[in-house]
């Protein structure tokens, strides 16, 4: 079935459904329950995003095929996710969906035991107490924009490849060293002071956006990471990134920098964002980015003092041969 963006008023037709249908897409529907909708036993996904529904039809446990389910943007409340515990019929559920409801703690989904996409970002959720009933299978985690305070009982996701807890009232970075195979990190806008990866040595990407870091100390064994997100703290100085010879994105914009450092080793940086800092001159730039000079195309340095100099642009391009992007300006 078509995913129907505007349809407020039409209901889905069960003629469009064959008895061997595998996807059942109800995107945007406004549905308040499922009365009107045939679920064929063979689908293996159904997408119930941005509806009405309070309460999860039963028919939905006797889909003995079903690997994805996503109720994303609904009205459901703890109570109304409670029957998903008890629905062994689908046990094999690979990915579920619950993000953006009116969840206040994380659902009982020990049943399923293949898990390998949870997400329930965008809810009321306090704590991630209940994790520890969560699959070792799991891939991905999301719990962004919630209200938690800790990091706890994710110790024994062993295959997880990306957590993403944004947007949250974390203070401190821990019980991350059973994640060996962690590619992704994502803990922007939260508090925390101090980096902390408990030895992580694999991971790929990581963002500390929004924080309250004064130091960039913690992140010289992370060896195969690619892009970097240190944007909005209060650090003062560049360092510890030498060791970081995988990088490709930067971003340490609106901090408290004076000075570019650290990153003459960086020969696959590709983009360098250190705009609204305090970088009063260029001075010493080509030093500083001897190994940087050939890979990078785009670099920012938009409102620090060093952007007022007469031959900016100039400057940058006879030091970056291959630059793309100055600021907001694209070149050919």
């Amino acid at each position: 079935m078509e995913n129907q963006s505007d349809n407020s008023d039409e209901k889905p037709s069960s003629d469009t459904m064959s008895e061997s249908a595998t996807v059942l897409d109800l995107t945007s529907f406004q549905l308040h329950d499922l009365d009107s909708v045939e679920l064929p036993p063979s689908l293996t996904e159904l997408d119930l995003t941005t509806n009405r529904l309070s309460a999860l039809d039963p028919r939905i446990g006797q889909l003995p095929n079903l690997k994805k389910l996503s109720l994303r943007q609904n009205l459901i409340t703890d109570a109304a996710v409670e029957p998903l515990s008890s629905w062994q019929l689908i046990s094999h559920l690979e990915e579920l969906v619950l993000r953006d409801n009116q969840l206040k703690k994380i659902p009982n989904v020990v049943i399923f035991k293949k898990l390998l996409v949870f997400d329930v970002s965008f809810n009321e959720i306090s704590s991630l107490s209940g994790l520890s009933k969560v699959s070792s299978t799991l891939r991905e985690l999301y719990v962004s924009k919630n209200e938690v305070t800790k990091m706890e009982e994710i110790e024994h996701f062993h295959e997880l490849q990306i957590l993403e807890l944004g947007s949250n009232r974390l203070r401190i970075m821990e019980l991350l060293e059973n994640l060996k195979n962690l590619q992704e990190l994502w803990l922007g806008r939260n508090r925390i002071r101090i980096v902390n990866l408990c030895g992580l040595k694999c991971i790929k990407k990581i963002s500390l956006q929004s924080n309250r870091l004064t130091s960039m100390i913690g992140f010289q064994e992370c060896v195969a990471l690619e892009e970097l997100y240190l944007s909005h703290n209060g650090i003062a100085k560049m360092e510890g990134l030498s060791t970081l010879v995988n990088l490709r994105v930067l971003d340490v914009s609106a901090n408290k920098l004076t000075e570019i450092n650290d990153i003459e080793k960086l020969t696959k940086l590709e983009d360098l964002w250190l705009n609204d800092n305090n970088i009063a001159s260029l001075e010493g730039l080509e030093e500083a980015v001897t190994g940087t000079r050939e890979k990078l195309t785009t670099i920012y340095l938009e409102r620090n003092p060093c952007a007022q100099s007469p031959n900016y642009i100039s400057t940058l391009r006879q030091i970056f041969p291959n630059i793309e992007q100055i600021d907001s300006e694209v070149y050919a």
